[in-house]
C-alpha cells in the first residue's frame, strides 16, 4: 500500500550543521518514491523562504507542500488551501511588538517583511537557517495595512507568548525555536495541512507518515498514521511520536525509511 510521507525541513530534512539535505536522505526518499510512495513537505517556512531543497526538487521527488504550518498548501502551481489570520489579531500582535520594539516577521501570500528588525533576525534566519532571500524591513502599516497575513513570527519569549495569547483567540501559536514563535489562523497547524493534502489526493489518514523534530511538528506527529521524531528532537516531541529515529546528521530519515520497509528493495 502506497504511503504519504510528510517531512519537516529544518532539523529533519536539512541539517542544522551542514545546512544541506544529507545524501542518505536524498537516496532514501528517491527509493521510497520509486516504490510508489508520495513525498510532501510540511514546514513552518513560507514558500519564499524554501531555499534549501534543490537536491530533492531537481529530482522531482516532492509531490506537494504544506507551508506556514498548514496555513498555505500547494501542489505545483495550484493552491489547494489557504487561510489568513483574523485581521484584528494581526493588528494586536503587530502593535504589541511595535510598542516593545520586538522584531516580527510578517508573511503575506507573496510577500515577506520584518518590523523592528534587530541582530537576532540576521543571526537566526541568515546565519543559523541560511536564508538567502532578503527579508526587507517595513513599518507596521507597510507590513499589514490592507493585506492578508498568513503567518506572523514575533521574536517573543515564552512569557510574552503567554501574555499575548489570551488576546489573539483566533490564532494558533506554535514554537519550534526558542527565540521566536509562529502564529497562524486558528486551526492551521501541520495537522490541518496533512488533512488538506489527503483530501486533494484521496489519501487515507492511516496511510500517512510524519517526520519532525520541533514543537510545531507535534500536531502532525500525533495526527498521522505513524509519527516519527528525529533523534535531535527534544523529549516533548519524541513523546508525541510512535517511533524515534536517529538524528538528521546520523542518517535519521534513511534509517526510518528502512525500519518501515518503504523501499522497493526492503
Amino acid at each position: 500500500m502506497a504511503k504519504a510521507l510528510f517531512l519537516d525541513i529544518d532539523g529533519t530534512l536539512v541539517s542544522f550543521r551542514t545546512h544541506e539535505v544529507p545524501a542518505s536522505t536524498i537516496e532514501a526518499l528517491a527509493d521510497a518514491k520509486a516504490a510508489g510512495h508520495h513525498i510532501f513537505i510540511a514546514t513552518g517556512r513560507p514558500r519564499v523562504l524554501i531555499n534549501n531543497l534543490d537536491a530533492l526538487q531537481k529530482r522531482k521527488l516532492i509531490d506537494g507542500y504544506v507551508t506556514m504550518n498548514g496555513a498555505y498548501c500547494f501542489v505545483g502551481e495550484e493552491i489547494i488551501y489557504k487561510s489568513a489570520i483574523y485581521a484584528p489579531d494581526v493588528r494586536r500582535v503587530a502593535t504589541y511588538c511595535f510598542e516593545r520594539n520586538i522584531p516580527c516577521i510578517v508573511v503575506g501570500e507573496h510577500t515577506i517583511s520584518v518590523c523592528q528588525p534587530d541582530e537576532r533576525v540576521h543571526r537566526i534566519f541568515n546565519e543559523y537557517l541560511k536564508v538567502t532571500i532578503p527579508i526587507p524591513a517595513a513599518t507596521t502599516d507597510e507590513a499589514i495595512g490592507g493585506k492578508e497575513v498568513f503567518q506572523l513570527s514575533p521574536f517573543i519569549t515564552t512569557a510574552e507568548e503567554r501574555e499575548i495569547g489570551p488576546h489573539i483567540t483566533h490564532c494558533e501559536i506554535g514554537r519550534w525555536h526558542p527565540a521566536f514563535t509562529d502564529i497562524t489562523a486558528k486551526g492551521n497547524t501541520k495537522q490541518k495541512g496533512i488533512d488538506e493534502i489527503c483530501r486533494h489526493f484521496g489519501i487515507h489518514l492511516e496511510d500517512t507518515i510524519a517526520f519532525g523534530d520541533g514543537g510545531n511538528d507535534i500536531p502532525m506527529l500525533r495526527h498521522a498514521g505513524i509519527g516519527i521524531a528525529m533523534g535531535n528532537a527534544n523529549d516533548e516531541v519524541k513523546a508525541a511520536a510512535d517511533y524515534v529515529t536517529t538524528s538528521v546528521d546520523e542518517d535519521g530519515i534513511a534509517q526510518a525509511i528502512k525500519h518501515l520497509s518503504l523501499t522497493a528493495n526492503h
